[in-house]
């Protein structure tokens, strides 16, 4: 079973989908400093995907920094992704920038957008603004 969650959508790459999953987990801290991760193979069969696929991932995430590859115990997770607020907040570009191409082919004002994430952010349970996890 994989140390994180996800759930690959067509029309993403693969590899990117798997480094934000991973990421998403280091940050969320589901997955901590010390711990074990998947090997290429693991990675590769856990998740039906090719193995160089899943050495592109495991290599792009110690280039990173997220994971730290050791002699005789293979990868572990490193230190925290990525840690002030404005680096956390650069997880989320990509599915930000998708976002706001569709709002724009269909329409919507940055208020329309503003307003429906806001919705969204209440209807899961989000904290209001100026909150800070510890």
């Amino acid at each position: 079973m994989l140390p994180f969650s996800i759930d690959l959508k067509p029309g993403l790459p693969v590899s990117e989908q798997i480094l934000f999953a991973v990421k998403r987990s280091v940050v969320a801290g589901q997955m901590r400093p010390g711990d074990k991760f998947p090997s290429v193979r693991a990675l590769s069969q856990e998740l039906k995907i090719n193995p160089n696929t899943a050495h592109k991932v495991i290599a792009a995430l110690v280039e990173q920094g997220v994971l730290l590859t050791t002699p005789a115990v293979g990868s572990i997770v490193g230190g925290p992704v990525a840690g002030g607020p404005r680096e956390r907040a650069e997880l989320l570009g990509g599915d930000l920038e998708r976002i706001v191409v569709e709002a724009r082919k269909l329409g919507l004002s940055l208020d329309e957008i503003q307003s429906g994430v806001a919705a969204q952010w209440r209807r899961l349970g989000g904290r209001q603004t100026g909150e800070h996890s510890k």
